[in-house]
């Protein structure tokens, strides 16, 4: 069953679907992470029904934003919520496996990927029993060093990689980035709140450039009284609902 929200009064309406994976957390965060400039050209890897796309677009309009998802179904969904915003020259969609990227795309045809992987490998026992859930959870069509292959391939020299994953993946993460020739540059761990251990991290990565990484402070989910912070707020578009 299809389901439509808007994202915040007056912005753009996303679409998402009961059989496919439902929008979480994780995808309005990473939205928070890349700096957007106008007119950067921006591909998004793992699509899903087009939230992350939608997302960058209600922070930066002057953005160009291409898709790629596997999941036919899904992608359907995102071309309707391209139509229904109105956005069908800023934002496309490709059914395609990001392991035949360079069957599609140029190489440095883009400023900024960004990307929500599958977080848990394929042996591990967390994989859903549903052919469409586990692809998005599970690392059942590709891995991480395929994403960070056809992350460092999209992008020009110096553009930006910008991605949410778990933690204990950490050092997955990086080796992978680095095989990628992709660098890590900014890092930041995703908390409930202070003082808790993280439960995501978003990390920025540059492809050729030098080492040297910030970890930058936590992003808190919840403060000391138990109520969204300030920042996850902003990041929901909340402070939009406050305004008369």
């Amino acid at each position: 069953m299809e389901h439509w929200e808007t994202l915040c009064p007056g912005g753009f309406r996303f679409v998402y679907d009961d059989g496919l994976f439902r929008p979480g957390t994780d995808t309005f965060l990473l939205s928070s992470l890349p700096r957007l400039k106008p007119g950067l050209r921006v591909c998004d890897l793992g699509c899903g029904t087009g939230l992350l796309g939608l997302l960058l677009l209600q922070r930066q309009p002057d953005l160009y934003v291409t898709g790629v998802e596997i999941q036919e179904k899904a992608v359907r969904l995102a071309e309707k919520a391209a139509a229904e915003n109105r956005l069908t020259d800023r934002l496309a969609f490709w059914a395609l496996d990001l392991r035949t990227i360079r069957e599609r795309f140029p190489t440095g045809s883009s400023d900024l990927v960004v990307c929500n992987p599958p977080y848990y490998p394929t042996a591990n026992g967390r994989g859903a029993a549903d052919a469409a859930l586990r692809t998005a959870r599970a690392e059942v069509a590709c891995t991480l060093e395929d994403v960070c292959a056809a992350a460092a391939y999209l992008l020009r020299w110096g553009g930006s990689f910008c991605l949410v994953h778990k933690p204990e993946r950490l050092t997955d993460l990086l080796c992978a980035l680095r095989a990628a020739a992709m660098e890590p540059k900014r890092l930041r761990f995703v908390c409930k709140t202070a003082g808790a251990a993280p439960s995501l991290l978003l990390l920025e990565a540059r492809r050729g450039g030098k080492p040297g990484l910030v970890i930058e402070a936590p992003l808190l989910l919840q403060n000391s009284g138990g109520s969204p912070t300030a920042e996850l707020d902003a990041i929901y578009f909340r402070q939009q609902e406050d305004t008369p």
